[in-house]
């Protein structure tokens, strides 16, 4: 071994022990007659001490030409400093040099390799590999093994069997764009890199392995943003002979687990919502519970008053700001212009200020008197010193942008605090959407999932009716999961094609495997897909998934330390029998 300790190992307790170290140059401090390096590994920072009059002549004037980054190994006595550090497990002690090897110069680096870095973004991608170097990001990489392993120490304990399936599979034309692999010894055939391993998890229950679990990379070809990849990681599972209860129940365990082993947190029992509460009340399906702002339904109390701007939208909401009546006329005016921004799309907002006094003041005073605007408060669950901020419009738009204001006014108020866990499941999709520009069903979540038992008959004429056996977990206002019970029978997955819209010859094509499979004892089977990059984000208290992946994309999708994607010789694109794309002339 090139050392005998690691850089966060020694302390008192080591004094008058020679030790070998080994590590990259932190800092150097020239001090003319002696010099002092901070020498830097994974598991912390020790210091050392070049001593003109103490150390071996050579060995001192070696050290002048240290520079940041180099890597080094050292042989020399620990002793105590005079000046100690409480700040660090090392900070006690240092190493009085007598031998100095450099194992490799270093150029000097492009940022600093600090907990605070004078890196851009961009720059620290680039050079990913020493941006990995820095104390926050090696630990939050640290955070998600710790969080990975307890994941698959709870499952296996569970009774769960990690099964590798494949990454070469076959394009369908549900859910997100594939990724696709062209064969060289296919001619004109394409493989798909797998959006999840949803069927061979369903034909590993056909196949009576009863509880499957994969930590594994899937891949979507969609527009990123802060909480998505290209490639993202996935644990994946799937059980048989359960109903939804028996899964919500192993998966909140998993959760509560996790609270109570990687952040010391006792979490209570999940509370449940159904899809459309989850809408009536917070204007999204994945709400943040963790503070109050729930929506007022004010449809009964606002309209046939004499106000348009009311009277002639399908829906009057408001939500109440905890303090708020204390914001100037200046500030709510902010707010206004901010829901009025395209990314929130409103036309506007009306105001009521609830006042300490019991009296009210607002935008609408012409219209509505102090009875009117007592109903909003109660609706609302305003109380004095608050403010009500109203939205109308069409049901669904108005719902989501009152949840944007809802959600940024949390964040500015700092009541969204990373340090607060909130869990939930949210029931009750509907099974179907309708897509007006395609004219057709399409599945809420995949057409794998099975309707509630009670509701197969309105598949027969009002499929958009039924309810589907789904579930999704939301952590902080985040989906960090979802899954359903599945349909394990042929003559039921049949029609489900066919209210996607597939001909008989489509599905047997794209899904004649697993229906087959269904022929030959298919168990009752379900489970669920957690989102591992969110969730780890999340429970390190971020919610951008990037800190806390080895080599992430940037926003384009691209890899820019290796610079892919790239383009591929022409030899390549002959072998794969694809054409040569021309250069862009410009």
């Amino acid at each position: 071994m090139l050392r005998s300790h690691h850089c966060g190992a020694l302390n008192e307790s080591h004094s008058q022990t020679e030790v070998t170290l080994a590590g990259w140059v932190q800092k150097v401090r020239n001090k003319g007659f002696i010099v002092w390096t901070d020498l830097r590994d994974r598991y912390g920072i020790t210091q050392l001490v070049f001593d003109e009059d103490r150390s071996p002549a050579e060995v001192y004037k070696k050290s002048l030409t240290l520079g940041r980054e180099d890597v080094i190994q050292i042989k020399g006595m620990v002793i105590e400093r005079e000046s100690k550090n409480p700040n660090m497990p090392t900070g006690g002690i240092e190493i009085l040099v007598r031998e100095l090897t450099v194992l490799n110069a270093a150029k000097t680096p492009p940022f600093t390799i600090e907990n605070q870095t004078d890196g851009g973004d961009e720059l620290r991608m680039q050079y990913r590999y020493l941006d990995l170097r820095r104390t926050p990001v090696r630990e939050n990489l640290i955070f998600r093994h710790k969080v990975t392993m307890a994941i698959r120490n709870f499952l296996s304990q569970a009774d769960f069997i990690d099964v590798e399936t494949p990454y070469l599979i076959k394009s369908t034309p549900e859910g997100a764009r594939d990724f696709v692999v062209p064969s060289r010894m296919n001619n004109g055939q394409f493989y798909a890199l797998p959006q999840s391993p949803q069927t061979f998890k369903q034909l590993l229950m056909v196949a009576g392995f009863d509880k499957y679990f994969q930590i594994v990379k899937c891949f979507r070809d969609e527009d990123l943003r802060a909480d998505r990849q290209p490639e993202f990681t996935q644990i994946d599972c799937e059980m048989t002979f359960v109903d939804q209860e028996d899964v919500l129940q192993q998966f909140e365990n998993l959760i509560k687990h996790l609270l109570k082993e990687i952040k010391g947190i006792q979490h209570g029992d999940f509370p449940r919502m159904t899809y459309y509460e989850a809408l009536q009340k917070y204007g999204n399906d994945k709400p943040d519970i963790r503070f109050g702002m729930t929506f007022g339904e004010l449809n009964a109390f606002a309209q046939n008053k004499g106000f348009n701007v009311f009277d002639s939208q399908a829906l009057v909401v408001g939500i109440a700001v905890k303090g708020g009546a204390s914001l100037t006329r200046k500030e709510i005016d902010r707010w206004i212009d901010w829901v009025k921004r395209p990314q929130v799309g409103a036309k506007g907002l009306v105001w009521v200020k609830y006042n300490e006094d019991g009296t009210f003041k607002s935008s609408v005073d012409k219209f509505f008197n102090a009875e009117d605007l007592a109903r909003w408060a109660e609706a609302t669950g305003a109380k004095p010193g608050d403010l009500i901020f109203v939205m109308a419009g069409k049901t669904h738009e108005t719902r989501v942008q009152l949840s944007a204001l809802r959600m940024e006014i949390a964040t500015q108020m700092g009541l969204r605090k990373p340090d607060e866990f909130a869990a939930l499941w949210v029931t009750d999709f509907p099974l179907l959407e309708w897509e007006e520009e395609t004219q057709r069903y399409h599945a809420m979540h995949h057409p794998f999932t099975a309707p509630k038992k009670e509701q197969l008959k309105l598949l027969d004429k009002n499929p958009e009716k039924a309810m589907a056996n789904a579930y999704d977990l939301v952590l902080n206002g985040n989906e960090i999961g979802g899954g359903s019970i599945r349909i394990h029978d042929t003559e039921l997955q049949e029609k489900i094609f066919t209210l996607l819209g597939f001909t008989k010859e489509d599905a047997r094509k794209q899904f004649g495997f697993l229906m087959d499979a269904f022929q030959y004892g298919a168990p009752p089977h379900g489970g669920i897909a957690l989102g591992l990059d969110r969730l780890v984000a999340i429970l390190g208290g971020s919610e951008t998934i990037r800190d806390f992946i080895a080599f992430p994309k940037n926003n384009n999708g691209r890899d820019v330390m290796i610079d892919a994607p790239a383009a591929l010789e022409e030899e390549q694109l002959h072998e794969l029998f694809l054409k040569s794309i021309p250069k862009d002339p410009l």
